[in-house]
Order: structure tokens, then C-alpha cells, then sequence
């Protein structure tokens, strides 16, 4: 288990405001690299139908919570101190809800200037759409990303929620703060980062409008490169119904993949788009011929740009996942692993989610928060460790 103050966020105090998606997720990300992440939910479960078991809440693991009734003025006065005695906050409410429970930008950084206010929306704190509610399938369908993932002659199609909760939404929150906090540390003062996951879909699409720019990638949906459209950037169906991905993208790569493929060089004109359906369709029937395993036997750790495709309960056994530890099985529930790597600063493994809920008190005092105060409105019924409770 991940012991107290280990990872490269060793000491930062984080105070999270629970939500769903892209909040949690930036949270998580803080906890993973070492950071101290105080998480306060409301007292009672938010009726959104996605609750579950706290072990499988995997957003929370190496977090604490505490729940608190932020409808009441001690609630509330309880949360402004606890986050007086950190250095970052996190939340992904609407805008506007923070500010009406008294607990936005103006007076947590008033008492605590150097404080930095992450806020992670879809359509961000302006804008005509700010006020509007969404979810991530809306929100990277405005930025241009959702339209150019899917196959030709068939509609856009939705990448889970990937791309706008968490790659948009929130790894780019805990990036931006990482940056506020560099800010602090330089002697800067406190700030709010904006995160919306609008903006982080389409910050990552940048490389795709430089392609469309110089007419690389031009070509309607499922006709280019990289979005399926091309016999060397492609899935393919083995004769066990499973399947196997091939990206050799050089030139030097693709001549690999024919050798493995027991064809000679130059059998598949990979550079005439015209052709790339004829070269799928011979690709498609020579994948056919074999299982998973076997094209794994013959191509996996060549220079073919291979890969089995596994599913997500699967990829945990491959032998390269297995060496590198790429999954984890915190209180018996396997997930994936913090990430990156830190070879100074290691992470290790992180705390089952809720498994410590207990010390959530211990962790307040530990920050400077009165026992009195935490005494006092613990007994009104106002503040409990843990999470909600039906």
C-alpha cells in the first residue's frame, strides 16, 4: 500500500467537492502522484442512478472523504476553513453553484490567496452554452472531435467518455493546476483555472487540424489515415472472432508486416488511397485464416506495429502488462495503475477507495482545522466521515 507522503505531490493538500466524471478523475490523478486529496460530499446520495458499492468508486480511491451539509450555514462556514488550510481546490458543478453556496472564487481565494481553484464544466465558466446542461457526448461533439471518429459511410461514433470527462476534461484540470500551483510556488498568487471540456477536446485534436490544413487528412469520415480509412492503420477479424490491430504507418514498417505476412514486398500498394479498400480486403482474408494467438506467434514484438486487442478484463494477463504492473488489485478490485511513472518518486499502490474514510478526521486536524470545530459540528449531525448514507 501507498504509505503517507510518498509520490512527487507529497504534502499537497487537496480539498475535492464530490461530483461525477471529469472532477473525480483530476482528484484521483492528484491522489495517485502522492497528493493528500479531502474529498467532501453532501449527506445524503445525489439520485443520479449511478451509485455503486464505494470499493468499485474507483475515482476515489487514495482519497479520504467526509460527508457535510453544505445547505447549512455551519456547513458551509466548516468548508471555508478546510479549504483555508489547503492549497488547491477541485470541483465540477454547473457555474454559478459554488458561487451560490458560498464557497466560489471571490471568498475561498479572499481568505487564502495563494489557493488555486481548479473548476472543470463542459462548456466552461462563459460563453452562451455555459449555463446549459450536457454531458461528455455533447461536449466534444461541439469541439469537432466526435465527428471524426467513426467508420466511412456510417455515423460519428461515441468513444465512451474518454476523450471530454477524463482526457479533456479531467487530466487536463490537474495539468492546468499543476501549472497554477508551479505559479504559487514561484511566488505567484492563487488563480482560478477554467477547464472545459469543450476547449481540452478540441486542444487535442490540434495535431488533426494541421493535417486537414495541409490536406493529409481531408477525406470524408473513415476515408483517412488514422480514423480507419486506411488497410495499414486497421482492426482485423481472426478465425476465432477475435481481432488484431496493425499500425505500420513508415513505409519501413509496412515492408515488415508483408514479410510476417509471408508476402512479397510491394504486394499491397499502401500509398494509393484509391486502393486501400482492395488492400483491406486482402488483409481482412489472410487475418482470417489464423486465431489471435497464432498472428501473436508470428507478429507480436516485431517491427510491425502490432497488437491483439484485448478486452478489458483480458489485458490484465498479457505478459507485458504483467511485467510492467500495468493493473493493480487494490482490496481484490483490479484497475488500472497510476500512471506515469516516477523513478525518484515512486507512487506505489494506491489505497482502496474509501477503505480509510475513518481518518478523515485524523487528516483535518493534521491540517490545522480545530478538533473543536470538527467536534462540534460532527455532533450537530452536520459532518460525518465517509461518504453519503441512504
Amino acid at each position: 500500500m501507498a504509505q503517507q507522503g510518498q509520490g512527487p505531490l507529497a504534502g499537497l493538500r487537496v480539498v475535492e467537492f464530490a461530483g461525477i466524471g471529469p472532477g473525480p478523475m483530476c482528484g484521483m490523478v492528484l491522489a495517485d502522484l502522492g497528493a493528500e486529496v479531502l474529498r467532501l460530499d453532501r449527506m445524503t446520495p445525489s439520485g443520479l442512478g449511478i451509485e455503486r458499492p464505494p470499493r468499485f468508486d474507483l475515482l476515489n480511491r487514495g482519497k479520504r472523504t467526509l460527508s457535510v451539509d453544505l445547505k447549512s450555514a455551519e456547513g458551509v462556514a466548516f468548508a471555508q476553513r478546510v479549504v483555508a488550510c489547503s492549497d488547491a481546490l477541485v470541483e465540477g458543478f454547473r457555474p454559478g453553484t459554488m458561487e451560490r453556496l458560498g464557497l466560489g472564487p471571490e471568498p475561498c481565494l479572499a481568505r487564502h490567496p495563494k489557493l488555486v481553484y481548479g473548476r472543470v464544466t463542459g462548456f466552461g465558466q462563459s460563453g452562451p452554452l455555459a449555463h446549459a446542461a450536457g454531458h461528455d457526448l455533447n461536449y466534444i461533439a461541439l469541439s469537432g472531435a466526435l465527428h471524426a471518429i467513426g467508420r466511412a459511410g456510417g455515423p460519428p461514433t461515441p468513444p465512451l467518455n474518454l476523450v471530454g470527462d477524463f482526457a479533456g476534461g479531467g487530466l487536463l484540470l490537474a495539468f492546468g493546476m499543476l501549472a497554477a500551483l508551479w505559479n504559487v510556488q514561484r511566488g505567484g498568487a492563487g488563480q482560478v483555472v477554467d477547464a472545459a471540456m469543450v476547449d481540452g477536446a478540441a486542444m487535442l485534436m490540434t495535431s488533426l487540424f494541421g493535417l486537414h490544413a495541409s490536406g493529409t487528412h481531408d477525406g470524408p469520415r473513415g476515408t483517412n489515415l488514422l480514423d480507419s480509412g486506411a488497410p495499414h492503420y486497421e482492426v482485423y477479424r481472426c478465425a476465432d472472432g477475435e481481432y488484431v490491430s496493425v499500425a505500420p504507418v513508415e513505409a519501413k514498417f509496412r515492408a515488415v508486416l508483408l514479410e510476417r505476412l509471408g508476402m512479397p514486398a510491394g504486394a499491397i500498394d499502401f500509398d494509393d488511397s484509391a486502393r486501400w479498400p482492395e488492400a483491406k480486403a486482402r488483409l481482412a482474408a489472410i487475418f482470417a485464416t489464423r486465431t489471435r494467438a497464432q498472428w501473436c506467434e508470428r507478429l507480436e514484438g516485431s517491427d510491425a506495429c502490432f497488437a491483439p486487442v484485448l478486452g478489458p478484463l483480458e489485458a490484465h494477463e498479457h505478459a507485458h502488462n504483467q511485467a510492467r504492473a500495468t493493473f493493480i488489485e487494490p482490496g481484490g478490485v483490479r484497475q488500472p495503475a497510476p500512471a506515469p511513472r516516477f523513478v525518484g518518486t515512486p507512487t506505489g499502490e494506491p489505497r482502496q477507495a474509501h477503505a480509510d474514510d475513518t481518518a478523515a478526521f485524523e487528516q483535518l486536524r493534521r491540517w490545522g482545522v480545530a478538533a473543536a470545530d470538527i467536534d462540534t459540528l460532527a455532533a450537530s449531525g452536520r459532518l460525518r466521515q465517509g461518504g453519503p448514507r441512504l
